[in-house]
């Protein structure tokens, strides 16, 4: 196993951009707006902030699960934010987004786990900037047909919802989630509505062999799954889950044909790849395939 105190190798190294860290944060604080980017201490927030793109995290900053992966905080949220919806599109608008990825915490106290919000919010999105293409990227909603039904019917351009890791790690990494029911939720959707592309994403390094990501990329392919991600996990704090290893760049390009082998029309993968890394060049990818 690696040690977690072991130095990063030369490709997983990114040049910080403060001043655009700081441009874009300060914009998101005024207009009380959190993003994935900041929350869960992605990698590539200096890039992507430079590039003015975020990823919108919706549904408050707490999560009501605690997966072992993941630097979002955990505990009881706040009451949906009724001002929420048209300053995420108020914020698309100013940072001139063609291409929109909102994401959202677990809300498990809500009865239709926040979807009708959700879906408030990629209507006012759509209101405000008519031309844009929006990726709406999921909890599993407890699996529940009826929230999935509602954000289909709110027409996301791409319908994501992350697997995360293999099947045999979910019970130490995914805690409160299941394997199956994150690619029921794939399933239902694109049966449903096969015109939405649907996208999902899961890390490496967790301690996962190569034959187990083969079966995880055919187990999710079955489902219909128009895009994945695959990416570093890099582990937030000594509180969660330890690194098990770095994934060689050659490892990935090999992750990559071999998904694309299996059927995928959009593949993004990387050490550095992420849900919404690069969103709107693998829509692109997929839409024009």
């Amino acid at each position: 196993m690696t040690d977690n105190k072991e130095k990063k190798p030369e490709w997983l190294k990114v040049k910080y951009n403060g001043a655009a860290v700081r441009e874009v944060a300060e914009m998101m604080k005024g207009m009380g707006l959190n993003t994935v980017c900041r929350e869960a201490n992605c990698p590539n927030i200096g890039e992507c902030f430079a590039s003015r793109t975020a990823t919108f995290m919706i549904l408050g900053d707490k999560c009501t699960r605690d997966c072992r992966f993941c630097s979002v905080a955990h505990g009881l949220p706040l009451p949906p934010d009724p001002d929420e919806p048209p300053s995420v599109a108020k914020a698309v608008k100013k940072l001139g987004l063609g291409h929109a990825v909102v994401t959202m915490v677990t809300r498990d106290d809500l009865p239709d786990g926040g979807a009708g919000h959700f879906a408030a919010i990629i209507d006012e999105i759509r209101r405000v900037n008519p031309n844009i293409t929006v990726e709406a990227l999921i909890s599993d909603l407890k699996g529940d047909e009826r929230s999935i039904d509602v954000m289909l019917e709110a027409r996301p351009d791409i319908l994501g919802h992350n697997v995360e890791t293999i099947s045999r790690l979910y019970s130490s990494v995914r805690l409160g989630a299941e394997y199956e029911r994150s690619l029921g939720v794939l399933r239902y959707a694109k049966e449903k509505r096969p015109d939405i592309y649907t996208k999902t994403g899961f890390m490496v390094g967790l301690g996962e062999t190569d034959d187990e990501i083969m079966s995880l990329l055919r187990d999710v392919r079955k489902t219909g799954c128009d895009i994945v991600t695959i990416g570093q996990y890099l582990r937030p704090s000594e509180a969660h889950v330890p690194l098990d290893r770095y994934v060689t760049p050659e490892q990935f390009s090999k992750y990559e044909i071999q998904a694309k082998k299996l059927g995928f029309t959009g593949v993004v993968s990387s050490p550095l790849a992420r849900s919404s890394y690069h969103a709107a060049k693998s829509f692109s990818e997929t839409a024009n395939n």
